[in-house]
């Protein structure tokens, strides 16, 4: 089976793509899968999108996006399903996925984010109001097949789509692995990890942190920005790099994920959290959208809402850790059970073979129809 996969950015430097279609790749490949991948991005746009400014080098970059996607629509037919990440493009309607469902070629889309709120970007500003992101909803009606991250956005698309399936974002187990704590260190670290988008959720805890610090010593490891200070609180800050990612989260020994309770954090699918599971590490997460279903609170893991409750629910765990192993090997049993690419990913290839069969009948009806039609 040949599938086109339609993502917007270049090989393992999206966390979305990794953790989904890239993730899944070698279960598939086991199965008969290959996977050829189309970005829209390429390396310089891939440099400039996720910085502020550059709005005359990111237009010239989204306008070459656009070009390599309708040289693209040459080739589609060799394919015998269209895998969508997203959006076929980053900005504008869904021109290229109505011209590709026009092949009757299956398509088959997936998303795992509340992409059909609008959202306006710190580094991207008002060129994030162009994604128009009512496009979401007729991307789920020409598909075959909606895979989404959580039920939040499966019942968003069920209202257009009736063929949805919840496939959460999944861990690479054989890259993840729990390591022993360890016994040399002075005092527990408390990890976070995200982006220059993203670091604002971690500034809804600097009055949680400040408090902490004058109860506990720790120290935060801020992975996602150069630079982040708190009044009062020893920081390390370094930037997100996907070459050492699992080594810059190994020496945390609690994750937190805070989140505001909006649409669209609404729609995240707890990556951030199941990392820190995955590792051993206890994670602590705002009780928001699917971090309800993956944690139990004081069982795999910690859910916190209000400031004296995280300051409450951290203190524990710095003070414990026996503590802090026992909820790390439970979130770490978590992952394994559901959210792991060995679980998942032979479920996403059923529904690609499912949508290629579908596709197979229909065409076969067609012909047998004109046939006897003449």
């Amino acid at each position: 089976m040949r599938v086109l996969a339609i993502v917007p950015s270049l090989y393992d430097t999206s966390p979305g793509q990794r953790f989904r279609i890239e993730q899944w790749e070698p279960i598939l490949k086991e199965r008969g899968v290959e996977i050829t991948y189309a970005p829209f991005s390429n390396e310089q746009l891939a440099g400039l999108l996720y910085q502020q400014g550059h709005s005359a080098s990111k237009l010239a970059g989204v306008t070459a996006g656009f070009a390599r996607r309708f040289r693209l629509l040459s080739s589609v037919r060799q394919f015998d399903a269209i895998y969508v990440f997203r959006e076929a493009a980053l900005f504008g309607p869904p021109i290229f996925e109505s011209l590709i469902r026009r092949t009757r070629i299956p398509i088959v889309f997936d998303f795992d984010d509340a992409i059909f709120v609008s959202y306006r970007s710190p580094s991207n500003g008002y060129l994030s109001y162009l994604k128009f992101a009512g496009k979401t909803s007729k991307i789920c009606e020409m598909s075959a097949h909606v895979m989404v991250g959580n039920p939040y956005l499966a019942e968003y698309s069920r209202r257009f789509n009736p063929n949805v399936t919840v496939i959460p974002t999944t861990i690479d187990l054989n890259k993840y692995e729990v390591r022993e704590p360890d016994p040399a260190k002075e005092y527990p670290v408390i990890g976070w990890t995200g982006s220059f988008s993203t670091v604002q959720h971690l500034d809804t805890l600097r009055g949680a942190l400040e408090k902490l610090a004058r109860r506990q010593r720790f120290k935060l490891r801020v992975i996602g920005t150069p630079q982040y200070e708190i009044e009062g609180v020893e920081v390390e800050a370094l930037p997100w790099r996907a070459q050492s990612e699992i080594e810059d989260l190994a020496p945390c020994d609690i994750g937190i994920m805070p989140l505001p309770d909006d649409k669209w954090s609404k729609g995240k699918c707890g990556l951030k959290a199941l990392q820190f599971m995955a590792l051993g590490i206890p994670a602590m997460c705002s009780p928001v959208g699917v971090n309800t279903e993956i944690i139990q609170d004081g069982e795999n893991g910690f859910i916190a809402d209000t400031e004296d409750e995280w300051v409450e629910k951290l203190a524990q765990l710095l003070r414990s850790s026996d503590l802090r192993q026992r909820i790390g090997l439970a979130g770490r049993r978590t992952v394994e059970q559901k959210y792991s690419a060995e679980v998942q990913a032979p479920r996403v290839f059923e529904i690609f073979q499912s949508v290629v069969q579908q596709s197979t009948q229909d065409a076969a009806a067609m012909v047998r129809s004109a046939s006897t039609a003449t």
